[in-house]
């Protein structure tokens, strides 16, 4: 109860003009109860992005699941469907995906959404079963922003029609990106440059000795 009213008062008024006593006033409870189940309404912001977390990634994980079960084993389809289960939930829980992009929250809130991209980052990475190269991790960092903006696009769309198009472009980008895949250095280029690194090397010793 606590958390469906914090839902409801966040939304309507933000973190900052939020009251603890308007919370519980609207759950039925105390502030005494709210104290003791969550320390604050700072803990109680945090909660409820945490269960809008969980509830992105139980969605993106059973999708994934499911595709696996049925035989899908392309990393493309794989990411897609997992991608496409999380931008319905942006468009299902919109007041809450707005809420938490719209940088009224409580210290240090941004930083442990940074600190969540980058755990998403890692396993996006493991879905796709890339490498540990920084080439790699780039990818899977551009893949992870692109699903990120698109799922705010969706939750500050202004009719389902519109949220359709707009989760189908999402995928749309991620197949062009993912056609490729992983930028890779050209081998002969990262020999030229060793090559010439070595040789300006060589002539810096020279005029050292030439002096």
């Amino acid at each position: 109860m606590l958390l469906d009213a914090a839902r409801e008062v966040f939304v309507e008024q933000g973190f900052a003009d939020t009251s603890v006593a308007e919370v519980v006033r609207r759950a039925g409870s105390s502030v005494g109860s709210l104290y003791h189940h969550f320390g604050g309404k700072s803990e109680l912001f945090v909660a409820l992005w945490e269960e809008h977390q969980a509830a992105h990634e139980e969605a993106a994980s059973r999708a994934v699941a499911q595709a696996k079960a049925a035989g899908v084993t392309d990393p493309f389809e794989l990411f897609s469907v997992g991608a496409r289960a999380f931008l319905e939930g942006s468009w299902q829980r919109r007041d809450l995906t707005n809420l938490f992009f719209n940088g009224d929250s409580p210290p240090g809130f941004e930083v442990m959404k940074r600190r969540r991209v980058h755990e998403w980052i890692s396993q996006n990475d493991t879905l796709l079963q890339l490498s540990e190269t920084s080439f790699d991790r780039l990818y899977a960092g551009i893949l992870t922003a692109l699903i990120g903006q698109g799922s705010r696009e969706v939750a500050a769309a202004s009719t389902r029609r519109q949220a359709n198009k707009l989760i189908d472009a999402v995928i749309e980008y991620v197949r062009r990106l993912m056609a490729e895949g992983p930028w890779k250095p050209p081998a002969t280029a990262v020999r030229r440059t060793r090559g010439a690194g070595g040789r300006a090397s060589g002539s810096r010793q020279g005029n050292r000795q030439a002096r």
